[in-house]
């Protein structure tokens, strides 16, 4: 058996997620980072005696799509997924569902499900610091959970996990990214994009057309001099202020 770490974590926050999951498990393991764009996933072939936790961040109650494109070409073989869907304090919605007929359909077992919170990526003031001390705490439990279900006899049950189909439609918060003088044109922000939007020639600039606002080129930037706009950034705050007002839980599903 080995465990594999799938995640597409554009700021940290879902790695974080799944390291805290992780930890759990006394075996090998290895990790799998979706949002590199230059990797071939369709070279990934599992066993049957391997566990997958696949996680990915939510985008508007969605799987961001090149997190769902790389997933669908991994070959599951009937290995077990342990689908993670990381939300920013508001809501997951079909994002769970996504995942797990994103898994299913590429030949995973999925054998658990969990909703868990982490800083918005956009927003930080939004579950700020999360997760934390107790979410930690939390994620490990969940792992124990999870694992004493895989050790009991398969049986023909399927995993239910919140959400509807059709999925609700993907659409992209639309964020402005602005770069600054202090921009020294390392080009960290072009090797890391995800969908590869920012020239190699002159990364000041961001192509909005095709930015899922993932804010990775912003979270490697080490000069700090990429941002979103801030009539952007204020106007979104106001509009997502209830949403994500107190703390929201994580959550595990299992088969029953």
């Amino acid at each position: 058996m080995k465990l594999y770490e799938i995640y597409f974590s554009p700021t940290g926050g879902v790695k974080k997620a799944v390291d805290f999951a992780g930890s759990q498990w006394d075996c090998e393991k290895e990790e799998i980072d979706l949002s590199n764009r230059n990797e071939d996933f369709s070279k990934y072939k599992f066993e049957k005696e391997d566990v997958c936790i696949a996680a990915a961040p939510v985008f508007g109650g969605r799987i961001p799509f090149p997190a769902s494109e790389n997933l669908g070409k991994l070959s599951g073989n009937g290995a077990k997924a342990i689908l993670m869907a990381v939300y920013g304090n508001r809501a997951y919605e079909d994002a769970l569902l996504e995942l797990k007929n994103i898994m299913t359909e590429a030949g995973f077992s999925c054998a658990a499900g969990i909703a868990a919170v982490a800083e918005h990526s956009i927003m930080h003031k939004f579950a700020a610091g999360r997760p934390d001390l107790q979410d930690e705490e939390e994620l490990r439990s969940f792992s124990e959970e999870i694992i004493e279900a895989l050790d009991k006899p398969d049986s023909n049950a399927e995993l239910h996990v919140p959400g509807n189909f059709p999925y609700k439609e993907y659409k992209v918060l639309p964020m402005p990214i602005e770069t600054g003088e202090e921009c020294i044109k390392c080009g960290l922000c072009w090797e890391s994009c995800p969908v590869g939007e920012i020239p190699k020639e002159n990364p000041m600039v961001t192509d909005e057309e095709t930015c899922i606002s993932c804010m990775r080129c912003i979270s490697v930037c080490p000069a700090k001099a990429r941002k979103v706009a801030e009539a952007a950034l204020e106007s979104s705050l106001k509009k997502l202020e209830k949403a994500c007002s107190g703390r929201k839980k994580n959550e595990l599903f299992l088969i029953k």
